[in-house]
């Protein structure tokens, strides 16, 4: 009899188990992003939202958490319950560029998270606000080698990928400018566009409505090739900068130990959403190229880009100071 009971009570709980699983998601979901509203970060997440909580069949609301370069909203993902319903948008600069300029960042990129998928890649550029001398890339590179520390440039935050690829670049063209950390593309745009900042490095699809307008003047792109809505631009390996040809990435997190079975779950409903051809065209018309792979080629990925950005780090004896 205590024999029955025992294995009537193992079946319960596998099958129990299995049920709860499957049962996922049973409420809202929320996807952190770790940015000010209005950047890349959040462009991208709120793209895929709406469709992805129709996916999995609970809305998922995006919420903002800027400041630190990422870190802050990015350690709340990390602290968070890991059932599911609190992820988050990893980057390059809350898991390689922050992470490897601050030794203080609170959470370990390779143990504190659960990577789940990669969305799409995006171009890096260099625009100038319309006043600045230099029209385009040569005519810039110029101007900032007759007056070194003499221009500043705006980025997202300190540790920021703009920031570290700002420092690649200072690096190899051995130029000097001035670093104004913001707290996400957002801000960052809004005064280089305003003038008080006349140069900025950011992502190209927050910055690209404003260089349509002409109210910014891109000067050279990360990208593997010329962007289509900027074909006069030239990308970092053909002006001879190949390392510094780097796009940035933009995936989803969940905190350390979440189940494989929800890893699963959301990496299929993305993918899924990512086939949409008018979810892919949003993406894509920001000059973003879909990733969409596995969870596993996400973590090898964030891997490689830390290893990337702590010799930068080294190299140009960069602090958080």
């Amino acid at each position: 009899m205590l024999r029955k009971s025992l294995l009537a009570l193992g079946l319960l709980s596998v099958f129990g188990s299995a049920f709860a699983q499957s049962a996922y998601p049973s409420k809202p979901i929320k996807l952190l992003v770790p940015f000010a509203a209005g950047g890349t970060t959040d462009l991208i997440a709120r793209v895929i939202a709406d469709p992805l909580g129709r996916e999995l069949g609970q809305p998922v609301i995006v919420e903002n958490r800027g400041g630190g370069g990422g870190s802050i909203g990015a350690a709340e993902t990390a602290r968070a319950t890991a059932d599911g319903y609190h992820l988050g948008i990893a980057t390059v600069s809350t898991t390689a560029t922050n992470p490897a300029i601050n030794p203080k960042i609170p959470y370990n990129v390779a143990t504190d998270f659960t990577p789940v998928i990669n969305i799409a890649a995006t171009p890096n550029v260099i625009a100038a606000n319309p006043q600045f001398a230099g029209k385009n890339y040569k005519q810039f590179l110029e101007e900032v080698k007759k007056n070194p520390a003499k221009y500043s440039y705006a980025s997202p935050g300190t540790g920021s990928i703009t920031h570290l690829m700002m420092e690649m670049f200072k690096l190899s063209t051995g130029t000097d400018m001035m670093h104004v950390p913001y707290r996400g593309s957002g801000p960052a745009l809004n005064d280089a566009v305003a003038g008080q900042v006349p140069l900025i490095f950011d992502n190209l699809p927050s910055a690209l409505p404003f260089i349509k307008e002409k109210r910014l003047v891109a000067l050279v792109v990360a990208a593997p090739e010329r962007v289509p809505a900027m074909p006069d631009v030239p990308t970092f390996k053909e002006v001879g900068l190949e390392p510094a040809n780097r796009m940035a990435y933009y995936g989803i997190v969940g905190p350390k130990g979440l189940p494989k079975d929800i890893v699963d779950k959301i990496n299929a409903a993305t993918r899924k959403v990512l086939q949409d051809p008018a979810i892919r065209k949003r993406i894509e018309e920001t000059g973003s190229i879909i990733q969409a792979g596995t969870p596993e080629k996400f973590a090898q990925q964030m891997k490689e880009e830390l290893a990337v950005y702590k010799d930068v780090v080294v190299k140009q004896k960069l602090t958080m100071e």
